[in-house]
C-alpha cells in the first residue's frame, strides 16, 4: 500500500494555522474512540476527521483523509499501534503521531518502543476510577496541549536561523548571552545536567550514543515522564553509550561516569556534602506544572557546584528549564540548547535561547560530542 504524498502537504501560509487541526483517532475500544474524540472536539481549533478500530483500518483512513496528526492506541487486533507507526513512517507520513498508552510496566515498555519506532509523543489513558466527565477532562488536559505544540503547520513558523550558530552570531540578534565563546573547555566542571520533554527519549538515545567516553563527572537528567516510564527509560539508556544510567534514589552518592534520572513524580535535586554530590528526591509542589522539573534540578546544581557545571536543554514543550539555565549562566556555567530543526518541539530550548541563556545552539547530532569536548575529552 502506497501512502502517496502523506505529510507533504503542510501549508506555508501563516493564515492556514487558523484552520482546525485535522486528527484521526485510532483505538480498538469504541468507548475510548468516543472519549478521545469528544475531548479533542472541546477545542474549536481541532477537528476529528475520522476514527479507526484497528491498524489496518487506520492505514486506509490516513491514506484517504491526509490528517494533520493521528492519536494511536498500542494494543489492537489485526495490526498493533507500534506496527502502524512503523508502516506510516516507512510510507511517508511525517506528521505527528501521539500514542495513547496505559500507566503500567507493559504500557511503558510498549510506549518507549512506539517512540523509538517514530511516534512523536504519548498520553496515558484514564484510570477508569472517575466518571466520564473526569476522564474527559483528563484526556483533554493532557492531549490538547500536545496537539497544539506538535501541530505540523506551526513548525513552519519556528525560526530556523539559529541552527548550528555560536553565541557571537546569535547574540547579535539578542537571542543568546553575549561575551561567551564556543567551543568552551570546562576542565573545572563538576556536573552535567540535562533537561528534556517531548521528543526527549529519542533525543537522549542519540545524545548518549554519540559520546565515546564516559563523562568525567556525575550527570543528572530530568525527562518529563510519569512513574514507571522513567525507570524503563533509564534501563534502556543504560545500554546506550559508555555512561551508566540509573533512576536516582534518594540520598545516593552521585558517581563519575553515571547519569542519574529523576523518577517520575519526584523532583531531583543535587546537594553537596564534603566534596561529594548526592541525589535528593522530594514530592514538593510541581514547578512549571511538572514534577520532576528541569528548573529544580538546574537551580540545585548551581548551588551545589557554585556554577561549575554544564547544562543541556533538549526538545520539549513549555518553558521548564529557562529559569534554571539563566541561573547557570549567571553563575558562570555553560548551557547548550538544541536547535529548532532537530527538535520535535522547540519550546524549552527555544525559550532558553530567546532568554539569552544559551552559550551555543546545536543540532542534536552534535551535542554529545560538544559535551564531551567541553569536559576535556576527545573531540
Amino acid at each position: 500500500m502506497l501512502l502517496s504524498g502523506l505529510g507533504s502537504s503542510q501549508p506555508d501560509d501563516r493564515s492556514e494555522v487558523q484552520h482546525p487541526i485535522r486528527i484521526v483517532v485510532v483505538d480498538d475500544s469504541a468507548l475510548i474512540r468516543r472519549l478521545v474524540s469528544q475531548a479533542l472536539e472541546r477545542d474549536a481549533d481541532v477537528e476529528v476527521v475520522g476514527t479507526a478500530a484497528n491498524g489496518v483500518i487506520a492505514l486506509k483512513k490516513v491514506q484517504t483523509l491526509h490528517p494533520d496528526m493521528v492519536t494511536m492506541d498500542i494494543e489492537m487486533p489485526e495490526m498493533d499501534g507500534i506496527t502502524v507507526v512503523r508502516e506510516l513512517r516507512a510510507q511517508g507520513f511525517n506528521n505527528p503521531i501521539i500514542m495513547f498508552s496505559t500507566l503500567t510496566l507493559r504500557g511503558a515498555s510498549a510506549t518507549l518502543d512506539a517512540l523509538a519506532a517514530g511516534a512523536s509523543d504519548y498520553v496515558t489513558k484514564p484510570s477508569g476510577t472517575g466518571g466520564l466527565e473526569q476522564s474527559l477532562h483528563q484526556v483533554a488536559d493532557e492531549l490538547l496541549p500536545r496537539v497544539h505544540a506538535l501541530d505540523p503547520r506551526r513548525r513552519k513558523l519556528i525560526p530556523r536561523s539559529f541552527c548550528g550558530t555560536t553565541p557571537s552570531s546569535v547574540a547579535a540578534r539578542g537571542r543568546a548571552r553575549p561575551g561567551s565563546t564556543w567551543p568552551r573547555v570546562m576542565r573545572d566542571a563538576q556536573l552535567v545536567v540535562i533537561g528534556s520533554s517531548t521528543g526527549g527519549p529519542n533525543a537522549l538515545v542519540q545524545l548518549l550514543s554519540s559520546v565515546t567516553e564516559a563523562f568525567p563527572v556525575p550527570a543528572a537528567i530530568v525527562q518529563h515522564m510519569p512513574p514507571v516510564f522513567t525507570k524503563q527509560l533509564a534501563g534502556r539508556l543504560d545500554h546506550v553509550g559508555p555512561n551508566r544510567v540509573v533512576e536516582a534514589s534518594d540520598g545516593e552518592q552521585m558517581r563519575v561516569g553515571t547519569i542519574y534520572m529523576a523518577p517520575g513524580g519526584w523532583h531531583l535535586r543535587v546537594v553537596e556534602r564534603s566534596g561529594s554530590f548526592f541525589a535528593r528526591l522530594d514530592d514538593s509542589a510541581p514547578r512549571n506544572y511538572v514534577r520532576p522539573s528541569v528548573d529544580v534540578l538546574f537551580e540545585s546544581a548551581v548551588a551545589a557546584t557554585a556554577g561549575k557545571l554544564l547544562a543541556v536543554v533538549l526538545t520539549g514543550m513549555g518553558s521548564d528549564g529557562a529559569q534554571g539555565a539563566r541561573a547557570i549562566v549567571d553563575a558562570g556555567g555553560a548551557v547548550i540548547a538544541q536547535d529548532a530543526e532537530s527538535s520535535v518541539v522547540w519550546g524549552m530550548p527555544g525559550v532558553v535561547v530567546a532568554a539569552g541563556a544559551a552559550d551555543v545552539v546545536l543540532p542534536l547530532s552534535q551535542i554529545g560530542r560538544a559535551v564531551q569536548k567541553a569536559l576535556g575529552g576527545a573531540a
